[in-house]
């Protein structure tokens, strides 16, 4: 395992900084995803319906 230098440790403000993107970019990602709306509008219209009716 390497050890970390001085020049390639960074700060906790800096961390949590890029923690918070990273974040945000999962959540808005995760939204457009897992949109309700479009998902109600694919899905069919019984989904647990006896497929042999």
């Amino acid at each position: 395992m390497k050890k970390n230098s001085p020049q390639n440790q960074i700060t906790r403000k800096e961390a949590l900084q890029k923690m918070g993107k990273y974040a945000a970019l999962t959540a808005i990602g995760t939204f457009l995803i897992l949109n309700p709306k479009k998902a109600q509008a694919s899905s069919p219209p019984d989904p647990g319906g006896n497929p042999f009716d």
